[in-house]
């Protein structure tokens, strides 16, 4: 039987090109969302992936949501915390509301997406879990400050799950994507982008999703176990380390 492999966010940009790649490689992927319906329903149409909704900051409903996929489904062994948001602003103008939204949906939503299918990958003695943090989450940026500090989280948040899960047959681990051709960026102008943001990366252009994809297939590979609690980043070389 395939696993179970559930993306947060995964019918849009960079959690779409996930989703389609890990049922591609053979895994039963399921794509939860928050809140757009017609674009959920397109990518079911289009990919035959289910797609559950539900809110990644409220605990409560991610582990309804995921003991549903549970059981319409089967037992989740591959997580892949993707969803996350913006809201830019230069901190001494950043509202509450504007911190405490985005540190909801990037990092809190790992430990409610984690917590309810942990226990289960712990009595398989299987799991793989990959957390989708961002360039920013490493070096930090301006008018970021509630961004960069949700991803840094992330990236703390593996190093830690990593270390006490190694012995179960779990890996953590993260992806750290540079610019990546979604329609967030694409959106931004063309001669921003030209002047602005091609410039910084040495390889000349922006990442496509299906990069990013390919780097989250290659961590849940079963071959892949001695993999644990790694930062793999795809930038196009913007950022090194």
């Amino acid at each position: 039987m395939a696993k179970v492999a559930v993306v947060s966010g995964g019918t849009r940009g960079i959690g779409a090109a996930i989703s389609k790649a890990l049922q591609a490689a053979g895994y039963t992927a399921v794509a939860n969302y928050a809140g757009n319906d017609e674009a959920a329903a397109k990518f079911k149409a289009e990919t035959g992936i289910p797609v559950y909704k539900w809110d990644v900051a409220n605990y409560k409903a991610c582990a309804e949501g995921l003991s549903k996929v549970t059981h319409e489904v089967g037992p989740v062994e591959i997580l892949v915390n993707n969803a996350g948001v913006t809201r830019d602003t230069m901190f001494h103008k950043m509202t509450p509301e504007q911190w405490y939204e985005v540190i909801n949906i990037n990092l809190n939503s790992l430990f409610n997406m984690t917590r309810p299918v942990i226990e289960g990958m712990r009595e398989r003695g299987f799991g793989r879990i990959v957390n989708i943090s961002s360039i920013n989450g490493q070096k930090g940026q301006v008018g970021q400050t509630n961004y960069t500090a949700s991803k840094s989280g992330d990236i703390g948040f593996t190093k830690s799950l990593a270390q006490e899960n190694a012995g179960k047959g779990i890996t953590v681990n993260t992806v750290c994507p540079g610019y990546i051709a979604t329609d967030m960026v694409k959106a931004v102008p063309k001669e921003v982008l030209e002047k602005s943001v091609l410039p910084l990366i040495p390889v000349r252009r922006l990442g496509e999703p299906e990069e990013v994809a390919r780097c989250v297939v290659f961590l849940v590979a079963e071959e892949s176990g001695y993999i644990t609690g790694s930062t793999l980043t795809i930038n196009g070389g913007q950022y090194m380390v």
